[in-house]
């Protein structure tokens, strides 16, 4: 919870710049208790996998949350019936009408095409240009990152040789900032893409900060400098089985792809992994709704 101190107090300023959240009683007095409003932009096509996963996560707070989860207008489904998403989600045109505290856009298994070719890609760009004004904190989410930064940033994709796919050990860039805290020195996080950001073209653009990388994976978190835009180039909403199926969905096709490192016991894939980023996707996202949505949403932004 916030710290509430009188607003002249010396300790004030100190705490400030240590990124430690301060609420005077002046801004104290103006609140009320309201749900934060969540948009969850789901592009995967195991919707209510991929619903579930995140919900678990936002779940895990004292925080109230109100939900909706948005479809395209413009695509049509092969793996979610009609009627389930008609029941649950609503269409992309209806969130233009709304404003959220915090929104997140997911991953997509369409990494092989460019941006331009992808059959929603103009309805995307619409509900990430509307985000900017419209939504306080938009959390991009592996595919989801790489079309963030390259719509709003000019930060090309790159393709990898062989899909990266296992748990990569990461290290932090910078010190003291809110959505690491807490983290441990080196932290894990699921992989699975086959693209790549290169460092040289995030650092370059002013407007972006390096919050993490890998020595295996590579460019892995980045934030704009004014904390409304989070991505993340991987899943930490995995569940544990979640790169199992998927190595298994693929080698069952006959595709050729790699077994997911640091992941199965002793690289036995008859052997069942276990998590051991669970810990660390919690505290993320609880990093992010308290410190990027909630404490720092206006209280007439809504």
């Amino acid at each position: 919870m916030p710290i509430k101190i009188q607003s002249d107090l010396p300790a004030c300023k100190t705490l400030e710049k240590e990124n430690i959240f301060v609420m005077t009683e002046k801004r104290a007095s103006t609140q009320d208790i309201r749900p934060l409003k969540i948009a969850i932009v789901n592009l995967m096509p195991t919707k209510e996998v991929t619903e579930t996963q995140l919900l678990r996560l936002l779940g895990n707070t004292p925080l109230q949350i109100e939900i909706s989860l948005i479809r395209m207008e413009n695509h049509e489904s092969k793996n979610t019936v009609k009627d389930y998403l008609d029941k649950f989600y609503i269409p992309s045109s209806e969130i233009f009408k709304r404003k959220f505290d915090g929104m997140i856009i997911t991953g997509a298994p369409v990494e092989h095409l460019e941006f331009e070719n992808v059959d929603y890609w103009n309805e995307l760009c619409k509900i990430m240009d509307y985000a900017k004004e419209n939504v306080f904190s938009t959390l991009y989410v592996c595919w989801g990152a790489f079309a963030g930064l390259y719509h709003h940033y000019k930060v090309q994709k790159h393709p990898l040789e062989r899909k990266m796919s296992g748990i990569f050990m990461n290290e932090r860039c910078v010190e003291g900032d809110p959505l690491l805290r807490g983290f441990d020195d080196t932290f894990p996080i699921p992989q699975s893409r086959h693209a790549t950001l290169k460092k040289e073209d995030v650092v370059k653009c002013k407007d972006l900060v390096l919050l993490a990388e890998s020595a295996e994976a590579g460019v892995t978190i980045v934030k704009s400098k004014d904390n409304r835009e989070i991505f993340m180039t991987g899943h930490l909403e995995y569940d544990t089985m979640t790169l199992a199926e998927e190595y298994y969905r693929d080698t069952d096709k006959g595709m050729k792809v790699p077994l997911p490192k640091n992941y199965f016991p002793t690289n036995n894939v008859n052997r069942m992994p276990t998590s051991y980023w669970r810990s660390t996707a919690h505290l993320f996202f609880s990093n992010w709704l308290n410190y990027y949505v909630y404490q720092a949403t206006p209280f007439n932004f809504i």
